[in-house]
């Protein structure tokens, strides 16, 4: 059942995501090389705490970070940890926070250092993709434009969608109804209503679509060990605009 917010309600998930941004750009100072994921994670605990909020994924299923740290081929859920970010790399922060029960949720995919330019241009484009899927997301569309328009950039570029994974409602739990594919889909493909919020969130691999999943049951990466890009925003549906909530 998708579970359709008020006005209010959405600013108060809005009031979640400026903490989210602020957050991002916290971590962001200091992604470099030689820092650990676990150090990142724990700099996220202790901003995010410091703004009276909480992080979302912390425990959420037995996840025992307080954000996702995907490193190169991990695509998302990575665990952070004792890994040391090198030069090069790109690293994918997810964070989710919780502000008195109201969830927003945002991505980011960094370079470490330099990067290659074909890496770059795979950021570059899981960007436009990003950008193209807020661009669907209007009042009356239907969830599958946010997937047709999201597939038609990454697929232009020869990159590959990953499809086991998907955005989703967002706002008052972590994963709510409805999914949102970044692939065109057959199935329920309910038009968007306002007061829906939803995660839009490309997955883009600079190479095949597949990917597995770990033996630590979350971390998931490319079959094919390719890098891989994830960005994504929490948005809301009024009748007159798309707001994005994690700015």
């Amino acid at each position: 059942m998708i579970r359709l917010k008020s006005y209010d309600d959405i600013m108060r998930i809005k009031e979640s995501g400026h903490i989210l941004y602020e957050t991002m750009c916290y971590l962001e100072k200091l992604i470099a090389p030689g820092i650990s994921t676990g150090e990142l994670d724990k700099e996220a605990r202790n901003f995010i705490q410091s703004k009276k909020a909480k992080p979302a994924f912390l425990n959420y299923g037995g996840f025992p970070g307080s954000i996702c740290t995907s490193v190169n081929e991990e695509v998302i859920h990575g665990i952070p940890g004792r890994r040391r970010l090198r030069d090069g790399d790109v690293v994918g922060v997810d964070i989710g926070i919780d502000l008195k029960g109201f969830i927003s949720d945002s991505a980011k995919t960094f370079a470490v250092g330099k990067i290659a330019s074909d890496v770059q241009q795979l950021l570059d484009t899981t960007v436009k993709c990003l950008e193209a899927g807020i661009s669907a997301a209007k009042f009356n569309n239907r969830i599958k434009d946010i997937g047709q328009a999201v597939f038609d950039i990454a697929d232009a570029a020869g990159y590959g969608v990953v499809r086991d994974y998907c955005g989703h409602g967002v706002g008052y739990g972590v994963h709510e109804s409805p999914s949102v594919p970044n692939y065109p889909f057959r199935g329920t493909n309910p038009r968007m209503k306002e007061g829906l919020v939803i995660a839009i969130e490309p997955m883009i691999n600079i190479g095949g679509d597949d990917v597995d999943l770990l033996e630590d049951d979350w971390t998931v990466v490319t079959r094919d060990k390719s890098i891989s890009a994830h960005f994504e925003h929490t948005v809301a549906i009024f009748a007159d605009r798309t707001e994005i909530l994690t700015l």
